[in-house]
């Protein structure tokens, strides 16, 4: 609907004709108190023609209005009373065009179009950057379009009561994600309870996750309430879900059918009202078909899937992620670090980071405790990435894909050797790419799988990826 504010009857039907005649639906306004109540109809005007002059209010104050409440409303201002200070008024007041009467109908169309036209791509650029641009989300931290997706899969599931099951490598930050879910929807009011699978001996779980009563067993000195009962109203989160024996999965499954809860030892259930959302490290589809996790569990639990990209597939979000960890440990050490080197920068995306963003988190805070200055240097950060048993793990995959480049490709190097003598030996790495490449292309591409089949792990062939694209680079 468009919109004409004319205080003139004889103008205010002569533009509405020439706009009902090129398509658009029209409603008149003589006064500007009447535009003002006009734009609060359903559907809203999607366009105004404004006169300048009008009998009660005038029509910059109009304007001024229709910004102010920040309405989706092209503005174009008409006025008989045309000059340059008056058009500089109307566009400093938020107009998106100016015309000065008398204008022809040719005119008239072809300047309320493009003001249209600029709204709906204004519109179209805040709906982008609000779905793309997101640099943060709850206690996520990134902007890239595979944590956008996350973010939006988030939003659409939070006000559902069904259960959530996200996957993801370990320190992907699953019990983020349950938490985000919890605080986006209706819920967030009431309790969260987070709940490890993996952490608890198995003779202890069931009391944990439904509560016992007194003398349930030998030291139950008193009645206590699991984990579903504290979570009542509110979210409980099962991480590591995979790991509940067989036997207390049939009695998820019967929670999850019923909604009542029978603590250890007692008679009688109590009904519980709690959204679940569950986690694991694993494939869940895998472990069914291992006969490590009970089918109808599987499809009770996984009704809205969300995964969680690993670190390595975040692009610029590493960087992010660990300026947000220094300036955090930097507060709690004491210390004077202000941000990373482009060195350092570069060392932390070239990293292919298999503990995902909990080793990222664990690399910082080493750096920060054992090291001083202004700026995290790349030899502070190769210290700590290179510590532990990910490094160990690296040497070994690094033999085994050199035994694999070595069976695969001897014949080959034999035969060319024959053939031309010690000077046709080709490199041992450039044979290792080779078998990498091969491999990753008879997995479509497949990385993880690839890894997997050549029997080693996925961050070796990362590393030894930007290894290559450096050397490649190098000799451009």
């Amino acid at each position: 609907m468009i919109l004409v504010v004319e205080d003139d009857p004889a103008l205010a039907r002569h533009y509405a004709a020439i706009l009902e005649e090129a398509g658009y639906r029209v409603e008149i306004a003589e006064t500007g108190r009447e535009a003002l109540r006009l734009m609060d109809a359903d559907p809203p005007p999607r366009g105004m023609l404004l006169d300048v002059r009008l009998p009660d209010i005038d029509g910059l104050e109009v304007l001024t209005q229709v910004r102010q409440r920040a309405l989706p409303l092209a503005v174009v201002v008409a006025t008989a009373h045309g000059s340059v200070n008056m058009a500089v008024a109307a566009m400093r007041a938020g107009a998106d065009d100016f015309l000065v009467k008398p204008f022809d109908q040719d005119r008239l169309l072809f300047t309320l179009r493009h003001a249209l036209e600029r709204m709906s791509l204004r519109g179209e650029v805040r709906r982008l950057r609000a779905e793309t641009g997101r640099p943060a989300f709850h206690r996520f931290i990134g902007a890239s379009p595979a944590m956008q997706r996350v973010y939006r899969l988030v939003e659409a599931a939070a006000d559902s009561g069904a259960t959530v099951f996200v996957t993801g490598e370990s320190g992907t930050g699953k019990e983020l994600c349950a938490e985000a879910l919890h605080r986006q929807g209706g819920r967030a009011d009431f309790p969260f309870v987070p709940i490890n699978c993996g952490a608890i001996p198995h003779d202890l779980m069931e009391s944990e996750i439904f509560g016992h009563v007194k003398g349930a067993f030998t030291g139950a000195i008193q009645a206590r309430a699991g984990a579903a009962t504290r979570a009542d109203g509110g979210t409980l989160f099962l991480d590591e879900v995979g790991e509940l024996p067989s036997d207390l999965q049939t009695k998820l499954l019967r929670f999850l059918q019923t909604g009542r809860v029978r603590p250890v030892g007692a008679d009688v259930d109590h009904a519980v009202s709690c959204r679940i959302v569950c986690a694991t490290n694993r494939d869940p589809w895998a472990e069914v078909q291992a006969g490590r996790f009970r089918e109808d569990l599987y499809y009770r639990l996984h009704v809205i899937p969300i995964h969680l990209p690993p670190l390595r597939e975040r692009g610029d979000d590493v960087l992010e992620i660990a300026r947000a960890l220094l300036t955090r440990f930097t507060a709690e050490e004491g210390k004077r670090f202000s941000g990373f080197s482009t060195a350092a920068e570069t060392r932390l995306l070239a990293c292919p980071w298999p503990g995902n963003v909990r080793q990222l988190e664990n690399v910082i805070r080493t750096v920060v405790v054992l090291n001083d200055g202004e700026w995290v240097e790349a030899a502070m950060l190769a210290s700590a990435i290179g510590e532990g048993p990910s490094a160990a793990r690296a040497l070994t995959d690094d033999a085994k894909l050199a035994a694999v480049s070595l069976s695969g490709s001897t014949s080959m190097v034999m035969s060319d050797a024959s053939v031309g003598g010690p000077a046709a030996i080709r490199p041992l790495w450039q044979i290792e790419r080779e078998a990498i490449e091969r491999a990753i292309a008879a997995c479509g591409g497949n990385i993880p799988r690839a890894a997997a089949h050549l029997e080693v792990s996925a961050s070796t062939i990362y590393r030894k990826r930007q290894v290559w694209a450096e050397r490649d680079g190098a000799a451009e």
